[in-house]
């Protein structure tokens, strides 16, 4: 089965754009480890993201990437920690497979994403990462391209369950 398929048609072109922003080059930069194939997908002059850790309360979610340059090196950190796991299935369809982005809210030119990780990846010892969260993504259309503007991560999915 392929899991890479861009659920919206070209028809729809802000959330076709939108959706292979947001998880095709996401995914694809992650697992080269090459941020320069993102880089140019936020708004540095804005971008801010926070990070919910995992919890319902919000009162526990802190403003953890204040800039592009921190979010970046955490990415960066996070895509080394992956390359050094050896998986036991093909890792690119795995993250697609784990992947849902169809909950796209798009009013003139902001948008709000809904990014869903929810499955298990299995690993070459027998275990497996279980990947369970979710994220909004906040974008303008800057100068006729969406750029992201910011994010709440890592939140637990399904929020306050």
């Amino acid at each position: 089965m392929t899991y890479d398929k861009n659920p919206f048609p070209e028809g729809d072109a802000d959330r076709h754009y939108l959706w292979e922003m947001l998880v095709r080059r996401d995914i694809d930069a992650f697992l080269a480890q090459d941020w320069s194939m993102v880089e140019g997908d936020f708004a540095e002059d804005r971008f801010f993201g926070m990070h919910a850790h995992f919890l319902s309360d919000a009162d526990s979610w802190r403003l953890q990437f204040p800039d592009v340059k921190t979010y970046r090196d955490e990415w960066l950190r996070q895509g080394r920690e992956t390359a050094a796991t050896k998986f036991a299935e093909p890792l690119r369809d795995a993250l697609f497979r784990v992947t849902n982005m169809r909950d796209i809210d798009i009013d003139g030119d902001r948008a709000v994403l809904h990014k869903k990780f929810n499955g298990n990846v299995a690993k070459a010892d027998g275990s497996v990462d279980r990947l369970n969260w979710q994220t909004l993504y906040f974008c303008a259309r800057i100068d006729g391209r969406w750029k992201i503007t910011g994010f709440v991560g890592y939140m637990p999915h399904p929020l306050g369950g």
